[in-house]
């Protein structure tokens, strides 16, 4: 059964959100996010993705609209009631508290009997891998093990869905990506519903089932991950999840789901006509660096190219090149093209093509 088949356990209903009556940040949101499910709120600054998750825990409240949870308005529901965890960039630890006070809190809070509220601190760092840190305080505590023991203070009252902000941006790149893995294990293991703040593609991509892409206070577009990335409905979600090489052109003929497209060199590319655009139509082309390969010669979806300079990635190499009118546009090449592509000298003519399935149109 997929999630569209489920009962939402959220729902955003024509939300919006003002903080000076005049601007909105947050522009008739409609949303539901189901049970167990990991979903990503991914988008740049001020794109209303850190404001949605505010209102559904509690600290902000709609200027319009309605928010639920299992069928029941949220509206005028005050935070501590709404069985919602959250985590927060910073921790927001108890610095006075010990680990184990810090978790103790909620459980006191709610009025959970003694006996119990013991074995649910045990089971919570357990979960997370911090038992033997229960007498410390915070400041005796690393930044990876902070985040640890406050994603333990959010899941030990057993909440409905557990919320984050960030939680990971203060942490080094190294244990970031480690993280990552173990929150997206954990998720897989309680089955709990995961709601994510990200401003990085990258992190939404490693661990989410669903990923909403926001833009001036809507949702661009919500896909599984693997939808998301290859197929982006629009220019704004093609450039911002992942790399992308873009080209203005102008429609010459449209064939069904496929158009023919000019670019300012004259090249003349069959693509996707994601953007449903017609013939004279000036538009944006958009080719992901991975689906682009150099052939020994002019072919069909092919552009002639000079190459500027190379960049060695470990894992990969990336070829920057002069094309299609672009001043700058990135080849990614496994690295065994490398012997082939390290004795290309700057300034040397190469030809770059894509299947047309891998080239995207979207209107300007």
């Amino acid at each position: 059964m997929d999630d569209q088949s489920k009962t939402p356990l959220v729902s955003f209903r024509n939300v919006q959100k003002s903080y000076d009556g005049e601007t909105l940040v947050v522009k008739d949101l409609n949303l539901d996010i189901y049970p167990g499910e990991f979903l990503s709120l991914l988008g740049p600054s001020g794109s209303g993705k850190t404001t949605c998750l505010m209102m559904l825990a509690g600290f902000e409240f709609p200027t319009g609209g309605e928010i639920l949870l299992e069928g029941q308005s949220l509206n005028k529901v005050p935070p501590h009631k709404r069985n919602i965890g959250m985590v927060f960039q910073n921790y927001a630890l108890f610095p006075h508290m010990t680990v184990e006070k810090n978790l103790d809190y909620p459980l006191s809070v709610r009025r959970v009997p003694g006996k119990e509220r013991r074995q649910r601190i045990a089971q919570a760092l357990e979960m997370v891998q911090m038992g033997a840190m229960a007498n410390r305080y915070p400041r005796q505590l690393s930044g990876g093990q902070q985040q640890r023991i406050a994603l333990a203070r959010a899941l030990v009252f057993n909440p409905k869905l557990v919320l984050m902000d960030e939680p990971l941006g203060a942490l080094d790149k190294q244990l970031r990506e480690h993280m990552q893995l173990e929150l997206k294990a954990l998720h897989r293991s309680l089955g709990i519903t995961f709601v994510y703040v990200t401003h990085d593609q990258s992190e939404a991509l490693t661990m989410s089932d669903r990923v909403a892409v926001f833009d001036q206070g809507i949702i661009q577009q919500i896909s599984r991950v693997d939808e998301l990335y290859e197929s982006p409905c629009n220019a704004f979600v093609s450039g911002f999840v992942g790399d992308c090489n873009t080209f203005s052109g102008k429609v010459q003929s449209v064939t069904g789901d496929y158009c023919s497209v000019q670019l300012p060199d004259l090249t003349t590319l069959q693509a996707l006509n994601v953007g449903d655009l017609q013939a004279g139509a000036s538009c944006l082309v958009a080719i992901r660096p991975e689906r682009m390969r150099i052939v020994p010669q002019r072919e069909d979806n092919t552009l002639a190219a000079r190459t500027l300079d190379k960049v060695y990635f470990g894992d990969h190499i990336r070829l920057r090149c002069e094309a299609g009118g672009a001043p700058s546009v990135f080849v990614k090449l496994a690295l065994e093209d490398s012997e082939r592509v390290t004795s290309l000298a700057s300034g040397a003519p190469v030809y770059l093509r894509a299947e047309p399935q891998h080239i995207r149109i979207f209107g300007q």
